[in-house]
């Protein structure tokens, strides 16, 4: 039988703090995926603005 979900490596999203899996549309780039979404993505904190 083939591996299970929950073989799957797993990170957790900055924004929402939820666990999420990798995904095949990953597995070129998985070490720079932060986020869990594009909803996630868009709602990231800006970096600090200090002038």
């Amino acid at each position: 039988m083939k591996g299970f979900k929950s073989d799957l490596a797993t990170k957790i999203c900055p924004v929402c703090q939820r666990p999420f899996s990798w995904r095949k549309k990953w597995q070129r780039n998985w070490a720079n995926v932060l986020y869990c979404s594009q909803r996630c993505r868009r709602a990231k904190k800006p970096a600090s603005d200090a002038s």
